[in-house]
C-alpha cells in the first residue's frame, strides 16, 4: 500500500491533479489566503509533505491509537476514482498542508496540528465545511446555508467520521445515538411506553428529517408535519369525505412524535385529548361506580369512556353516514 500511494504521489507532482476540481479549488484559495497571511506576518507558507499519505501512514498506521488505515476500505480511499481524496493530494486533500505537523518535535514542543479536522485544530467550523463542501455540494442540498444545524456551527465532523468502514451516522441501527449525543432532550422520549422503533433500529432520525436542512420547518423531510408523516401512514392521508379538522391541520396537535406516556402517541388520553377542543357536554367525564355497572359486566364504552370508542374513524371517514366520523 504504501508503495503504491508514493508512486501516485509523484504522478501527481508531475502532472496536473486529476478531476476534483471542487476540493483543488477550495484548497488553491485557501493556500492563497495562507500565503498572504504568511506574507504579512513573515512566517513561513505552509507547504505539502514530500511523500504525501506515505509520511502519515508511518504514524497513523494500524498499531496506531489513530489509526487511519480504514480511510482504504471507504469511497475516500479509492485511488481509481478521479472523484476522490487519494486520486490526487491524498490525505492533504482534506486535512491541508501537513508539512509542519509532521515536522521533527523536540523536547517539550507541542506538535503543530494539521490545518481541518483534529482536535487542535484552529479552523472554525465553517472553514471545516467549506472543504466538505467542495465536493460534496450537490448531495448536501441548497438547504445547508442557513439551517439550524449550519446556524449553531455544527460541522461536518461532528456528525460523520470519515476514517472508519461505515459511517455510524450512515447506518439505520446506529445513527438514533449520533443524534441524540447532541438533542439529549429527545432520547427520554425514546424510552417512553409509546415511541418510533428509533432504539430498536428500525428507523432512522433521517426517515423524517433532513440534518443538512429543509425548506419545512425542525429539518422535516417534507414541507410540513402531515407530509412528513403521510410518507409512512398513508393510511390517514385524504381528502376525507369527512374530515376531523386537527388530524387534517397537524398531527402533532394530538400526537407526539419522539414518544408520549400515553398509548398511540398520544398528547393526553381521550376524553381529555378530546374534550380538549370537544364540549363535555352529552360526554360526561366523571367515573362511573361500581353501582351503575350492570349485573353481567360492563360494557368497554362504559369503562374506558374512550371518545374513541364510537368516533372509530378519527382520522377523517368517507362513509356516507360518517359526519359523526363513527364509521
Amino acid at each position: 500500500m504504501l508503495i503504491m500511494t508514493r508512486g501516485i504521489r509523484t504522478q501527481s507532482r508531475l502532472a496536473a491533479p486529476p478531476l476534483f476540481p471542487g476540493i483543488m479549488a477550495l484548497l488553491a484559495l485557501l493556500l492563497f489566503g495562507e500565503a498572504l497571511a504568511a506574507q504579512d506576518s513573515g512566517e513561513e507558507t505552509a507547504k505539502y509533505t514530500r511523500a504525501g499519505a506515505d509520511t502519515c501512514l508511518k504514524c497513523h498506521d494500524d498499531d496506531s491509537a489513530l489509526s487511519a488505515m480504514a480511510i482504504f476500505r471507504t469511497p475516500h480511499g479509492r485511488v481509481g476514482d478521479d472523484r476522490t481524496p487519494f486520486a490526487g493530494l491524498q490525505c492533504e486533500a482534506c486535512h491541508g498542508p501537513g508539512d509542519k505537523h509532521a515536522g521533527r518535535v523536540r523536547g517539550d514542543e507541542v506538535r503543530t496540528p494539521v490545518p481541518f479536522f483534529s482536535s487542535k485544530s484552529p479552523a472554525s467550523a465553517d472553514e471545516h465545511n467549506a472543504v466538505c463542501l467542495g465536493c460534496h455540494r450537490e448531495a448536501t442540498g441548497a438547504g445547508w446555508p442557513g439551517s439550524t444545524h449550519e446556524e449553531n456551527e455544527t460541522a461536518c465532523n461532528d456528525c460523520h467520521q470519515v476514517h472508519v468502514r461505515k459511517d455510524p451516522v450512515l447506518q439505520v441501527a446506529l445513527q438514533t445515538d449520533v443524534c441524540l449525543g447532541c438533542h439529549k432532550d429527545k432520547r427520554a422520549d425514546l424510552f417512553k411506553p409509546s415511541s418510533h422503533p428509533l432504539r430498536q433500529g428500525e428507523m432512522a432520525c433521517s426517515n423524517c428529517h433532513n440534518p443538512h436542512g429543509s425548506a419545512g420547518e425542525h429539518l422535516l423531510i417534507k414541507t410540513d408535519v402531515n407530509q412528513t408523516c403521510f410518507d409512512c401512514h398513508a393510511d390517514k392521508r385524504g381528502p376525507h369525505l369527512w374530515e376531523h379538522a386537527p388530524a387534517a391541520e397537524d398531527c402533532s396537535l394530538c400526537h407526539m412524535p419522539h414518544g408520549s406516556n400515553h398509548p398511540a402517541l398520544l398528547t393526553h388520553r381521550p376524553p381529555r385529548l378530546c374534550q380538549q377542543c370537544h364540549s363535555r357536554a352529552g360526554h360526561p367525564a366523571a367515573a362511573p361506580t361500581p353501582a351503575g355497572l350492570p349485573d353481567r359486566g360492563a360494557s368497554a364504552i362504559l369503562l374506558a369512556r374512550g371518545c374513541v370508542n364510537c368516533h372509530t374513524q378519527v382520522h377523517g371517514s368517507n362513509h356516507p353516514s360518517g359526519a359523526s366520523l363513527t364509521r
